[in-house]
């Protein structure tokens, strides 16, 4: 079922419903009005019928409706115009055990009557030719014909029923009028999302739309548009850096491999030289795919963060990079305090790693590193050049390098990778040259509580 169908039968039901809720009514009140008309009537012909006359009540006819008497003890009426049902009702109406009443009662031959049950006391009847006959307990039954009331009933339900169909008809009109209103933009707007989704040309725009909800959803969509240009941008620029990284370590290797083919003109002492080069350029390409697979991969193949406690981690790490430093007699001196974060440990260790290295590569030999996290901030401070005041903004983009590291080994994309970290755990880096010298990098991760220890079982 299309939407278009579903708005059109939505507003056909609802519009159905409030005609038949309103000719209901209508029909209600209308035969409860004629109904009491009637029962006013039966009430003054009760009260007209029988009348005070010389000491006692006579009964006297009465025209268009029907008298019937009966005694409190006795089924056989006493006096009738028309034979009406005597019921175990009546009697107690007419021994003085229940209240007038009113109901209606099927009469052969008369059809549906409004009948109007009263009690009388001392009755004197009297008709033509006939001795009086005095009932002192009995009830008097009024009846008049529905006939005029049903009448009128019949021509009000028709009138209804002809004015639901028009209510049906229109309601299905003003529906479709409706779905077409409603609609004709949303055909719109899938039309534009079609031609873009043909095209996948991520740089069009659609109309911004006014302030409903169709143009809430232009403007969320040409949000979507930004970000996925955003996105395509982003990896088009990592395949052109990338390109662009691998094509110098692959460019050396491919001419140290051509001298491979003349190995046996080569010296020991060369072809160790060689042999060397060529495991230093392949560590150099592995160390890059690395890089380029981290950032790339991002947060989709993570597990859910969960608390990890800072300083055990940076610890460890601290304790590798010392013995990666030991050959240049670089020392790490550490300043760890208990601290919890909220993030994913792999990556976490990645990132601190990474600011380890850094700190290692710019050191002086023989210089020292300081390390200290507290407060779910890592600080990473070495004592080498410092950064450029022109370099300081760009250290953290992909494959940059200053000037000065040119000529050192790495691929420009170990700080990117913390700034990436950084991102996707909620935290911040940031790079500072103090005034005495070195750089200050510090990393920043969003503080929890410690979770509670699990009791250790007996």
């Amino acid at each position: 079922m299309t939407f278009r169908t579903r708005i059109v039968l939505a507003a056909t039901v609802t519009a159905v419903f409030a005609v038949l809720v309103a000719s209901l009514g209508a029909y209600v009140a209308t035969r409860n009005s004629l109904v009491n008309s009637v029962d006013d009537t039966l009430i003054a012909s009760a009260s007209n019928a029988a009348h005070e006359q010389g000491g006692g009540l006579v009964l006297a006819q009465n025209n268009g409706v029907y008298v019937q008497v009966v005694a409190a003890f006795d089924d056989t009426p006493i006096f009738s115009t028309a034979t009406l049902p005597v019921t175990a009702a009546t009697k107690a109406v007419a021994a003085g055990q229940a209240r007038p009443y009113f109901t209606d009662a099927t009469v052969r031959g008369k059809g549906e009557l409004r009948e109007y049950v009263v009690p009388v006391r001392n009755l004197s009847i009297t008709e033509a030719g006939a001795a009086p006959i005095f009932l002192n307990n009995g009830a008097l039954q009024v009846a008049a014909p529905l006939a005029g009331v049903n009448q009128q009933l019949g021509h009000l339900g028709l009138a209804l029923l002809l004015v639901a169909i028009a209510g049906v008809a229109l309601a299905i009109l003003l529906g479709w009028l409706v779905a077409r209103a409603a609609i004709e933009p949303l055909d719109d707007l899938t039309a534009s999302v079609e031609e873009l989704a043909h095209t996948t040309d991520v740089s069009e725009r659609l109309e911004p739309g006014g302030p409903d909800e169709l143009g809430r959803l232009r403007r969320a969509f040409n949000r979507l548009l930004g970000a996925l240009e955003t996105s395509r941008e982003s990896q088009r620029q990592l395949v052109l850096d990338a390109s662009h990284e691998l094509r110098t370590p692959l460019t050396s290797l491919r001419t140290n491999l051509e001298v491979v083919r003349r190995v046996d003109e080569l010296g020991a002492e060369d072809r160790e030289v060689l042999v060397g080069d060529v495991l230093t350029q392949m560590e150099e390409l592995t160390n890059l795919v690395g890089d380029l697979a981290e950032l790339a991969r991002g947060t989709h193949t993570e597990p859910e963060p969960g608390p990890i406690r800072l300083d055990e981690l940076v610890e460890d790490a601290v304790g590798l990079a010392t013995s990666h430093g030991r050959p240049r007699g670089v020392h790490f001196e550490a300043a760890l305090e208990p601290t919890w974060v909220q993030g994913r440990r792999e990556r976490i260790t990645r990132a601190v790693g990474n600011l380890l290295d850094n700190a290692l590569k710019w050191s002086p030999d023989g210089g020292t590193v300081e390390v200290a996290c507290r407060a779910g901030t890592v600080s990473v401070r070495d004592h080498g050049p410092g950064i450029a005041p022109f370099d300081l903004p760009r250290v953290f983009d992909r494959f940059y390098r200053a000037g000065s590291a040119r000529a050192l080994p790495g691929s420009g994309l170990g700080l990117a990778i913390v700034a990436q970290v950084a991102h996707d755990e909620g935290g911040t880096v940031a790079a500072s040259t103090p005034p005495d010298g070195g750089t200050l990098m510090e990393l920043r991760l969003p503080v929890v509580r410690a979770p509670a220890e699990v009791p250790a079982p007996d």
